[in-house]
């Protein structure tokens, strides 16, 4: 599944434009390789890191979505890792 597509549908992102546009940043990750292009795939079992709202959040792909469903239903298709505070914060 494409990353913008899957940032989406588990509604990380209010649009796949938006998701479009931080993946274009060049900050995000999938297993630690660098993503070029919002058609990057993700699998299941994939690591992916970050940056949204000035902090970096990492999440294990559990399952992919067939669509944007309710939160509940997005939850269940990752984990969150954790979350990078900025430098500085307290």
């Amino acid at each position: 599944m494409r990353i913008d597509r899957f940032l989406f549908f588990i509604r990380l992102v209010k649009s796949r434009t938006l998701a479009q546009s931080v993946i274009e940043g060049g900050h995000a990750r999938i297993d630690g390789k660098r993503v070029e292009k919002s058609s990057e795939d993700v699998r299941m079992g994939s690591i992916v890191a970050l940056p949204l709202q000035g902090r970096v959040r990492i999440l294990r792909v559990l399952s992919l979505p067939q669509r944007r469903g309710p939160a509940a239903e997005a939850r269940a298709c990752y984990e969150e890792l954790g979350i990078d505070e900025p430098k500085g914060a307290t």
